[in-house]
This record gives C-alpha cells, sequence and structure tokens, in this order.
C-alpha cells in the first residue's frame, strides 16, 4: 500500500484498492479530489486489473465534501474536481467495488453508489443532505434514478434524509449489508465472482453494457455486435476460453 496525502494505494495485480485516508471522517476536500481522480485514473489504465475496491479509514467511509470548498470562487474548482472523478470511474471498464462502513453521506454517498457493487456494514447509513445548505448534488441527479428509480431519487434529494444500511439495500443503493466484522469478508467474495476471469473480457462486458445503457434496441444491440466482432473477437482470451471449452480443459488466460 503507497501512501499520498490523502488516498492510500494498495496494487495486488489484479485488484487495486484505493482508500481514502483523512479519517475520521474523510471529507473531501479539493486537494483530496484531486488525489483520488488521479488515482483513479493511473489505477484504470493498467490493462491486467480487473477491479477497484475502494475503502476507507476511520469511522466513516466519507462524509461528503467540505462545505468551505462550496463557498465564492472555489466553487467552480470544487465542482470541477469532482465531476472529473466521476468521469475518471465512469471511463473505468474494469468492476468497481465500494466498503462502506459508517457514513456516507453527500458526495461520499456518490461515490459508493457510482460502483458496480456496494458492501455496506449494518452501521453505515447514506444520505444527500445537500438540500438543507442550499444545493443539489448532481452526480446523484444523473445516477441515482438508473440506480434506484426517479421517485427514491426525487425523495433523497428533496427530502435530504439519511437512511440506514438496510432500507439503502432494500431501495438499491446498496447491494450486501453484512456486519461489520464482516465487511472484508464479503468483499472479497465480491472479487471472487469475477477475479478467475478474463481482464479483457471482463473490460469488453462492462463496455459493452455501458454501451447500450439508454439507447434504443437496434442502436444498442448494433453497437455491441460491433464491439463483438471487432473488438472480443480479436482477443487471444476469446479464442482460448473457446478452445479451452471444445477441449474441455480449463482456460488459461493472457489477459489480451
Amino acid at each position: 500500500m503507497s501512501d499520498g496525502r490523502f488516498i492510500r494505494y494498495g496494487d495486488e495485480g489484479e485488484v487495486v484498492r484505493i482508500t481514502l485516508a483523512r479519517p475520521p471522517l474523510n471529507i473531501l476536500t479539493i486537494d483530496m479530489i484531486e488525489e483520488l481522480g488521479q488515482t483513479i485514473e493511473a489505477a484504470g489504465e493498467r490493462p491486467g486489473v480487473k477491479a477497484l475496491v475502494f475503502g476507507a479509514e476511520g469511522k466513516a467511509f466519507c462524509a461528503g465534501v467540505a462545505v468551505e470548498d462550496h463557498i465564492g470562487d472555489r466553487a467552480k474548482l470544487m465542482i470541477d474536481a469532482f465531476h472529473g472523478v466521476f468521469r475518471r470511474l465512469h471511463a473505468v471498464d474494469c468492476l468497481t467495488v465500494a466498503a462502506v462502513q459508517g457514513a456516507a453521506l453527500g458526495g461520499g454517498a456518490e461515490l459508493a453508489a457510482f460502483c458496480d457493487v456496494v458492501v455496506a456494514t449494518e452501521n453505515a447509513s447514506f444520505g444527500q443532505p445537500e438540500v438543507k445548505v442550499g444545493v443539489f448534488p448532481p452526480i446523484a441527479a444523473v445516477h441515482y434514478p438508473k440506480r434506484v428509480g426517479l421517485a427514491r431519487t426525487v425523495r433523497l434529494l428533496l427530502s435530504g434524509e439519511t437512511i440506514k444500511a438496510e432500507e439503502a439495500l432494500r431501495i438499491g443503493l446498496v447491494d450486501r449489508v453484512v456486519a461489520p466484522d464482516a465487511l472484508t469478508a464479503a468483499v472479497a467474495e465480491e472479487l471472487a465472482r469475477v477475479t478467475p476471469q478474463s481482464a479483457v473480457v471482463l473490460r469488453l462486458t462492462k463496455r459493452a453494457v455501458k454501451a447500450a445503457l439508454g439507447v434504443g434496441f437496434e442502436e444498442g444491440l448494433s453497437a455491441l455486435e460491433e464491439l463483438y466482432h471487432n473488438e472480443l473477437m480479436t482477443t487471444e482470451d476469446a479464442e482460448e476460453g473457446l478452445r479451452a471449452f471444445v477441449e474441455k480443459r480449463k482456460p488459461v488466460w493472457k489477459n489480451r
């Protein structure tokens, strides 16, 4: 695990762990946001990486963005940096997992919910309290309808209420809730679902899902046919996987 000022980066080969390290609440300053974005970009460029895991030190996952960075001339700097994190995260084609303990509020809830898989402890909580200080959360407004639906998004964003992990699980904001001492094991189980697969095939599969999201059937299918023929079927691992099945053996992935 290598240390930045506010972000810890753990490279385990197939898995990269990105840890928010500004305890106890991991409140995001502009400097921390910029470091987070740079870390995500560096990890996402590694072709052999199959998963990014986001975690945090301290009693909270992340209690949001520093309020002082919303004020005056700093507001645009903060929004540009913060949205840059999600643009980079959206461009990542490997699996993303959030391991959430304690509070995930505002930008912290958005970071967790933007991941493909959210594993939370029973004592975790989620909320978008921005309306209470006179603003709204653009990332949540764009992304939450895809995760929890329009009505639930409107309720969460307009009330600014905080919900417990079990309620977040019920509405689809969280994918799994476990005891606090089971978080590490639960994340390992989620990773075990994908790490046996080819890194290049995992990335192309996730890219296919994103490419078809929000477009019509014919447009989406045509785009995926092109991706399938021109990118997937030109990889060594596609050929290896199919040959291994015919030959009744375990595939040996080259991740290319």
